[in-house]
């Protein structure tokens, strides 16, 4: 499965996108709202579980490429959700680029292609995103989506250890009804 745009795709990963991958989840400036990813062994248990996800659900993050001008930008999809919060069972949309492909509208573009495929593919009712309040840059893609932030979904979020300054997210939501009228 492969999700096209006007300027990329979303596709499986493959084993050279190790690499980028490990050195983009090392840069400071990507990894600033998110826990570390330790190594490259790290990485590579990463891309084994997105590459699982997608076998058992037909979706997942998947690897970001621009068509003739690079072969990884990053990842962005669909994934569902993998902990207990008070709004689960829920499929999150997410994304990650490296920094050097941040501002060109690459995220904003991904993640409209992973909308249109969990609600238009696999009949999704709901796609919800979430972040730490600080990220203001995953948040503006947010509501350039479409999707709607209340204070009241706001949570601790259960991986991140208690009294980590990135335990508290934000909670955006998009219902199938709301994105075909904006889509």
């Amino acid at each position: 499965m492969v999700l096209t745009g006007s300027r990329l795709r979303l596709r499986p990963w493959c084993q050279s996108d190790l690499d980028p991958f490990a050195a983009m989840s090392a840069d400071p400036a990507v990894m600033r709202h998110l826990l570390p990813l330790p190594d490259r062994a790290a990485c590579a248990a990463v891309i084994e579980r997105f590459e699982r996800h997608r076998n058992e659900h037909g979706f997942t993050f998947w690897a970001i490429e621009v068509p003739g001008l690079c072969p990884f930008i990053g990842f962005a999809g669909l994934l569902r959700v993998g902990f207990e919060a008070p709004f689960t069972p829920a499929v999150e949309i997410g994304w990650r680029l490296a920094s050097a492909h941040w501002g060109q509208g690459y995220a904003t573009e991904a993640a409209n292609l992973a909308l249109r495929h969990g609600f238009e593919d696999h009949g999704l009712r709901q796609i919800v995103a979430l972040t730490v309040p600080d990220n203001s840059r995953s948040r503006r893609v947010m509501q350039r989506l479409g999707m709607r932030h209340d204070p009241r979904d706001d949570f601790d979020h259960p991986r991140v250890p208690d009294g980590h300054p990135l335990k508290r997210h934000v909670l955006y939501r998009l219902d199938r009804a709301d994105y075909s009228t904006t889509a």
